[in-house]
């Protein structure tokens, strides 16, 4: 299998020989991982329950948890799902890449559509899974929105939308989410919809809008071909729960579930138990979208740039990210991942990512430094 090279590996490349300022402490801009300390609560469940190691878990997970992701699912999309309309999975990394095999197995020749610049786990499934890929280029011009053509929709088996979108931070409404239901039913192919970055935004009234909302909105109330991800490692800053889940068509995921069984990745218990109260829970959620906001307001008072209406993500426009980014970390001691590692055929050039994940004051200082840099 000839898998490409992770974006950090390329990033390791691209800096190798060069000696950076010390004058600056290291900050490093370029992985989505919030640097704040998970919820004490979240922590004490994890310590309390850890006699539960002696226990195998459940392919399926605990009910309890499932229970908590369906009340998450309706408190914050106002969307009741079923037992059998929803998976626990191991973070959403391990689905992402596995149920593409699962999905496109009896395929004669299989074809994966997924936005470009994409979370590279997308690629990498389309690699093991043998199939052919159609890029979904978002660009300036479209706004950052997917969109493709009938002629390749016919084409596709499967297709994976990421909204809100890592790396561009653009969004889709309900109502252009729901054109591509409309589209997954003409066409019969499972659409998907990487939901991960859905906690973080910036106005009450206007949150980002769910793949299950959208197929609601059209009549589509059994879900048929629609399928979305979701997780908690943003959401309450607890990465390292690995807890996720899949939802949607009963149908696929009846069948998932078979396949799941020998898999072998079912969360430990303890973590499993943690994850119940994180999703029951959602206070904490705010004082991270509070923060997050924060550093966005620094961010258009420094650089001036638009806040997004969600995730922690700037995609900033460069002249060349390479050459950007080696004298940023030459300069500044600042890392940011070049856009061009992100996507393919030209799309990404001309971008950087930055991850905005560390608290006000920390992210004050960097976004100064990195002002001072671009100015001079």
């Amino acid at each position: 299998m000839n898998f490409e090279k992770y974006p950090f590996e390329k990033l390791n490349e691209l800096l190798e020989g060069i000696k950076p300022s010390d004058k600056y402490e290291l900050s490093a801009l370029t992985i989505g991982e919030p640097k704040f300390e998970t919820p004490s609560f979240i922590q004490e469940e994890l310590a309390t329950t850890t006699t539960l190691l002696q226990k195998y878990p459940a392919s399926a997970g605990l009910p309890e948890l499932k229970d908590a992701m369906r009340n998450f699912v309706k408190n914050r999309f106002n969307v009741d799902l079923e037992n059998e309309q929803i998976i626990p999975t191991f973070g959403t990394r391990e689905v992402l890449f596995n149920f593409p095999q699962f999905a496109l197995f009896d395929k004669k020749d299989p074809a994966i559509a997924f936005t470009n610049p994409f979370y590279q786990i997308y690629e990498g499934a389309a690699i093991a899974s043998r199939a052919k890929v159609i890029h979904i280029d978002l660009t300036l011009e479209n706004d950052f929105k997917a969109q493709l053509s009938d002629d390749e929709l016919k084409k596709c088996d499967l297709v994976i939308l990421n909204y809100p979108n890592n790396p561009t931070s653009a969004e889709m409404t309900k109502d252009e989410l729901a054109l591509w239901v409309k589209k997954a039913l003409e066409f019969d192919f499972i659409l998907v919809n990487d939901e991960c970055y859905s906690e973080i935004y910036f106005d009450e009234s206007d949150k980002p809008a769910s793949l299950l909302e959208a197929s609601l909105a059209v009549g589509n109330t059994k879900f048929k071909n629609v399928l979305v991800m979701n997780s908690i490692s943003k959401r309450s800053s607890a990465p390292g729960l690995r807890s996720g889940f899949i939802a949607g068509d009963a149908k696929i995921l009846k069948e998932y579930m078979k396949y799941r069984t020998y898999v072998g990745c079912a969360s430990p218990v303890p973590l499993q138990k943690a994850a119940t109260v994180a999703w029951n829970e959602s206070s904490h959620v705010d004082a991270f979208r509070k923060i997050y906001k924060k550093n966005f307001q620094l961010a258009k008072e420094i650089l001036g740039v638009n806040p997004p209406k969600a995730t922690f993500y700037i995609w900033l426009k460069v002249d060349d990210e390479l050459e950007f980014t080696k004298k940023l970390f030459e300069e500044k001691h600042i890392k940011v991942l070049p856009g061009s590692f992100l996507g393919r055929n030209g799309i990404g050039k001309g971008y950087v990512r930055i991850a905005l994940v560390e608290n006000e004051n920390k992210t004050k200082e960097v976004l100064e430094r990195l002002k001072d840099f671009i100015d001079g």
